[in-house]
């Protein structure tokens, strides 16, 4: 899966993200909007510490409004990944990672927001790519951005339950 096919989503997930991009683009517009105004009525802006974290706030709304709209308008959804042995994004996968063993979420944070104590890898990063497909028992290595290279030995498949 690359960036340009976008992340996988369960459905659920994207209504989530669905419902929090209206509420961004509509009531979340117009708190912020309202908490500029009423900071700006109180007069000099340039030492207004109420107006100056209003409009950082707003700025925010706006970054996630965007990424929403990308994310949602690029991401596969799809039911839960019945895993099958093989490593695809929507797995958890359990791994060693030069004789450390890991387990994590292959996909978005964006799905697995309620679970904490699960890592999440995105299937774009290296050990993403490195292990995308692999079958249980399946040996490789990859490079990580800091030039160090990996052995990682895929353990588990598992299907993700959200």
């Amino acid at each position: 899966m690359s960036e340009s096919q976008g992340i996988w989503l369960t459905q659920e997930a994207y209504d989530r993200l669905a419902a929090e991009l209206e509420h961004r683009k509509g009531a979340g517009r117009k708190e912020v909007a309202h908490k500029i105004s009423e900071a700006r009525a109180e007069g000099d802006l340039k030492e207004n510490g109420g107006y100056h974290a209003a409009r950082e706030e707003q700025g925010k709304n706006e970054a996630r409004i965007v990424r929403l709209e990308e994310l949602l308008a690029t991401a596969t959804v799809d039911e839960e990944r019945e895993a099958s042995g093989v490593v695809e994004a929507g797995t958890v996968v359990t791994i060693t990672l030069n004789g450390n063993e890991q387990k994590f979420l292959l996909g978005s944070q964006e799905v697995a927001e309620d679970q904490d104590e699960l890592a999440v890898f995105s299937p774009e990063s290296p050990l993403g790519k490195a292990i995308l497909g692999l079958e249980i028992g399946s040996e490789s290595s990859y490079t990580a951005p800091n030039g160090k290279t990996f052995a990682v030995k895929v353990l588990n498949v598992e299907t993700f339950v959200g």
